[in-house]
């Protein structure tokens, strides 16, 4: 594609992921945080309020927010390997267990 063609010419890869799988892309994530900061700012329509906004909004999400989302995304991707669904990914991604206590506890309850 012409963007991976740009990307190349300026040593850069494109890295495409799934559409709508946000959960799966902490990229994604970073900039939904950007865009809550956006929107906090005050409006304006000059082309300078608006960039200054943009660029503020962007550099906003700290690094430590960055690694949460990062390792939030590992762990759906953990959680979909070893066979979970929806709801139950998502609660796995909030929670730190070990791997057999997970799988054994969700065999019990019947959830796999």
């Amino acid at each position: 594609s012409l963007l991976e063609i740009a990307c190349e010419a300026r040593g850069f890869r494109a890295i495409f992921f799934p559409e709508f799988h946000c959960e799966l892309n902490f990229i994604e994530q970073c900039w939904g945080y950007s865009k809550h900061v956006y929107r906090e700012l005050p409006v304006s329509s000059k082309e300078a309020d608006l960039e200054r906004n943009v660029l503020a909004a962007l550099e906003s999400a700290p690094f430590d927010a960055i690694r949460r989302f990062s390792t939030r995304s590992l762990r759906f991707m953990d959680a979909y390997h070893k066979g979970l669904i929806g709801k139950q990914a998502a609660w796995v991604s909030k929670h730190v267990l070990p791997d057999t206590m997970i799988m054994a506890e969700l065999e019990t309850a019947k959830l796999t």
